[in-house]
């Protein structure tokens, strides 16, 4: 039987595949499977992943499936691949330009069935060049089962669904079973945003856990947070999702507040740099904003706004008076 499926997409990332590797063997065990999706690598990543199959095989460490896609379909349809050829108890995702302390699965599977919660979430390591940072999950209570709808508030204070990252923590398979740990096929960025809402809102227990072991790189020139093109703009599908779902949930008079001003500050965001963005793209930007604010619930956008500091507000307000066409507000 399979304690274990770890789904790791990776899509021309020959530079850092070697050191994600190297650091599953770091954590393999005979009822572990490790599931590599190439998501349409046009570099030396097949041949690179395929390798590491054989040596795995050969020396008799885990299972590693080699998937591959013959069109590149994204992050969101990657994991949703290895999702689908999970055989594991438990299952964890890893992205292929990060890596793992040695011996962080084994420990990470022996607390989450200790506890016997559907999931868990971890701390991880930034990297950015030679700097290290640690970056919490916010939430201070370690190590204890709570059901998970409790912690998506306050909205004024950053929460467990602020912290979307699907690589920092470890989910029993029922919660596959339930259709919990799919993602919004096709979502260029922000995938996990939904993701991580919908996990929130529908699971039954989870725990906070005092443990590292995920380096997570940042500033990869592949990455889509680095590329400021038109993809980067799937976070509006992204939220929209979210407030779509959150609207029909029993709690939205409660947990849309949050779902809305969190909305707001990744859009103030995205303004706030708007310069990394194609010129176009910047445009598209602009329009695309302006008419989600005008679909969000606008006494809750009111509330919203009003919350916010001066600067971001400004911001927001005058984008939303802003005229949207039809096409774009559709």
């Amino acid at each position: 039987m399979v304690k274990l499926s770890v789904i790791v997409p990776f899509y021309n990332v020959q530079q850092y595949a070697p050191d994600t590797l190297r650091s599953l063997r770091a954590n393999a065990r005979a009822d572990f499977e490790f599931l590599l999706v190439d998501d349409c690598s046009r570099d030396r990543t097949p041949e690179i992943l395929e390798q590491t199959a054989r040596e795995f095989h050969d020396a008799g460490l885990a299972e590693v499936r080699v998937l591959r896609h013959e069109k590149n379909g994204g992050l969101a349809t990657a994991r949703n691949t290895g999702l689908d050829a999970a055989r594991g108890e438990y299952l964890a995702f890893l992205d292929g330009d990060d890596w793992l302390a040695p011996g962080y699965y084994p420990e990470l599977l022996s607390r989450i069935e200790d506890l016997g919660c559907d999931f868990v979430r971890t701390d991880h390591v930034q990297c950015t060049a030679r700097a290290r940072s640690v970056h919490r999950v916010p939430y201070g209570r370690r190590d204890e089962v709570l059901v998970p709808r409790d912690v998506i508030l306050p909205a004024d204070r950053s929460t467990p669904v602020d912290y979307a990252y699907a690589w920092a923590g470890m989910y029993h398979r029922r919660l596959a079973d339930r259709g919990l740990l799919h993602f919004t096929d096709g979502l260029r960025t922000a995938e996990d945003r939904p993701w991580i809402w919908r996990l929130h809102r529908e699971a039954e227990s989870f725990a906070v856990l005092g443990l590292l072991g995920v380096f997570y790189r940042r500033g990869v020139a592949s990455s889509l947070t680095q590329i400021g093109d038109v993809r980067q703009l799937d976070f509006i599908r992204a939220f929209d999702q979210v407030i779509r779902e959150t609207a029909e949930d029993r709690d939205a008079a409660q947990l849309l507040p949050k779902a809305v001003r969190t909305y707001c500050a990744i859009i103030s965001h995205h303004l706030g740099s708007i310069e990394r963005f194609e010129p176009a793209v910047a445009r598209k930007l602009r329009a695309l904003s302006a008419a989600a604010l005008k679909r969000m619930p606008q006494d809750i956008l009111n509330d919203a706004l009003d919350s916010m500091d001066v600067q971001r507000a400004t911001r927001l307000r005058r984008l939303r008076r802003r005229p949207v066409s039809a096409e774009v507000a559709a």
